[in-house]
């Protein structure tokens, strides 16, 4: 397993992590995504260190909770062998302080998620989107304190615009606390829009990126095909989708030029597309879901060989989308306005 450095920081990690989301299934929506329960979950820990895979990503509001008490279930025995991402912003009940970046909810749900998770620190902890009512240098600060707590040991971002993430690294600056070391981003073949604007700020500012939904939503998973509409065991049909709605008239380009390059690779079609992601300027890792063992066997598979310069061209060319103002006008003068080398 290939280990990246994350960002302006010391600390690597392996270029795959296993997403939990589909530990629990605590409602109808993570159901969708799937319902791991303990017993198979340690199954899947146990592959993933076999594979070299130790960073293991969850969040507090996957299933309320489960996700994270699961996972920790079947890390126990294993703490000092493993990686743990998590994350907190997002609503965890109806109470008006269960919600946001706020000091109060940061030391509250950091806690929670120790407690959860059977562990005495988080490694990468993550705002799971930007919280516009709470200042940024109060968010910053609780975090510094949480590190100066043993609690934490870097910080991350995670749905973040730009300037939310630029706005955030000049506070930290401002006052010497820690910045963000990497931006959890959404990214794939056929979700481009990452490229005009946050991953120039990454090579930019050294924010490295962890991928979330490489596969957009299973979209990429080899399953959509033309003529057959969309496959009723997918996440989306069973409405645990996001993001924009599926574009037929896109997707199947792009899955046709999968298809040349996995014949020509003798790889499966979501492994050339999680390597295409590996190729890409600033990404370090990428979290990769399963809803059970063989899915989890294939998406490991899409490490330890490149994808030649040629077939990743023939990749863009089917997955390129013209970008929307100001970026289209600034990619007129590319002296004044460089992009990030992709080959």
């Amino acid at each position: 397993m290939e280990y990246r450095q994350l960002g302006a920081s010391g600390f690597y990690v392996p270029v795959l992590s296993m997403g939990t989301a589909t530990f629990g299934g605590g409602n109808e929506f993570f159901k969708a995504w799937g319902s791991t329960d303990v017993a198979e979950a340690k199954r899947m820990v146990n592959l993933c260190l076999d594979a070299g895979v130790t960073l293991f990503d969850t969040a507090n509001v996957y299933s309320r909770g489960m996700s994270e008490e699961i996972l920790g279930q079947a890390i126990k025995g294993l703490q000092d062998k493993v990686l743990i991402s998590t994350k907190a912003t997002f609503p965890m009940s109806d109470d008006p302080n269960d919600v946001g970046s706020s000091r109060y909810n940061l030391i509250k749900e950091c806690d929670a998620s120790l407690k959860r998770l059977g562990v005495d620190h988080i490694d990468i902890y993550h705002m799971h989107g930007f919280d516009g009512n709470t200042p940024v240098e109060e968010t910053l600060h609780a975090l510094q304190d949480l590190i100066t707590a043993g609690k934490i040991r870097y910080i991350a971002c995670s749905n973040f615009s730009g300037w939310h993430l630029m706005k955030s690294l000049s506070v930290s600056e401002r006052y010497g606390w820690a910045r963000y070391v990497a931006h959890q981003a959404y990214y794939s073949l056929l979700d481009r829009e990452f490229e005009w604007e946050l991953m120039p700020l990454g090579v930019d500012q050294k924010v490295s990126t962890i991928v979330w939904s490489p596969l957009s939503s299973g979209q990429l998973s080899g399953k959509f095909r033309r003529g057959t509409g969309m496959p009723a065991d997918n996440r989306i049909s069973q409405g645990g989708g996001h993001g924009p709605k599926v574009d037929f008239e896109r997707l199947y380009p792009i899955i046709d030029a999968l298809d040349e390059v996995a014949e020509e690779t003798g790889k499966t079609v979501p492994q050339v597309a999680l390597n295409w992601l590996l190729q890409r300027p600033t990404v370090v890792n990428l979290i990769v879901g399963a809803r059970n063992e063989e899915q989890l066997k294939q998406n490991l598979g899409a490490v330890g060989w490149n994808l030649t310069v040629d077939q990743l061209k023939k990749l863009d060319a089917a997955s390129n989308r013209e970008p929307i103002y100001p970026y289209w006008h600034q990619r007129q003068n590319t002296k004044l306005n460089p992009i990030p080398a992709l080959y």
